[in-house]
């Protein structure tokens, strides 16, 4: 089974661990990798290349392992970085797995674009959560050409995230232009009505039910009707 890079462990100052019991005794695992086995792929903070390496690393590894089986996409995300961000999307326009993306606390800036990237139908917000979209913003210091050049680079970004937008919300690119031309902070309904998720939730639905939460509620159905059975 994958585990997360030391670079990812550094993000967090204490890993919980899960420890498991089969016949062939215990096994440790840290929870994001407990959870990877269950196809489920968290972006937590800030979006950069370490993020990047492991996440895209992370989708390659279960589309090997099934490419047909959904993938789980759990985002709280101010944003970060442009080319970390397209680097994961393009990931996941690139896999066969389809990928549930399901916002929770905050998807901002880059991490809107990756809420949104999601399989049409199976992209979801808790209700509580924040989505914000905005224009990508940079700075840079050097020779007047330079940053001539970097200014020109910077507009080409911007309209090619406007161009991913209006793909993944059918809005057109004149209404996403405006609507990022300043921060624009969204409730997860008004998200729903953007165009930029399809559900807002607050239980897990069947579509996002894994193997483990399937099999645990089986065994307690199973162990009820035996149950049952007994006393009667």
């Amino acid at each position: 089974m994958a585990s997360l890079s030391p670079s990812v462990h550094r993000k967090y100052s204490l890993i919980p661990m899960v420890i498991e019991h089969s016949s062939r005794g215990e096994r440790a695992y840290d929870i994001f990798s407990r959870l990877l086995k269950e196809r489920i792929v968290c972006i937590n903070g800030s979006i950069n290349d370490d993020t990047a390496h492991v996440v895209v690393a992370q989708l390659l590894f279960l589309e090997s392992e099934n490419p047909s089986k959904p993938i789980h996409m759990y985002l709280n995300s101010p944003g970060g970085q442009v080319t970390a961000g397209l680097a994961i999307y393009d990931t996941m326009q690139y896999i066969k797995s389809p990928i549930n993306t399901i916002c929770m606390g905050q998807a901002a800036s880059m991490a809107s674009l990756l809420l949104a990237a999601g399989a049409k139908g199976e992209r979801r917000s808790l209700p509580n959560a924040t989505i914000m979209i905005h224009q990508p913003s940079g700075g840079y210091s050097g020779q007047a050409k330079d940053l001539t050049i970097h200014t020109k680079q910077i507009v080409r970004v911007w309209d090619a995230l406007n161009a991913l937008y209006s793909k993944h919300t059918g809005q057109s690119v004149d209404v996403i232009q405006k609507n990022m031309d300043r921060d624009y902070f969204m409730t997860p309904e008004e998200a729903k009505e953007f165009g930029l998720i399809d559900e807002v939730i607050d239980r897990r639905p069947m579509a996002l039910v894994t193997d483990a939460v399937a099999n645990e509620t089986k065994d307690n159905q199973d162990d009820k009707d035996s149950k049952d059975k007994g006393s009667n």
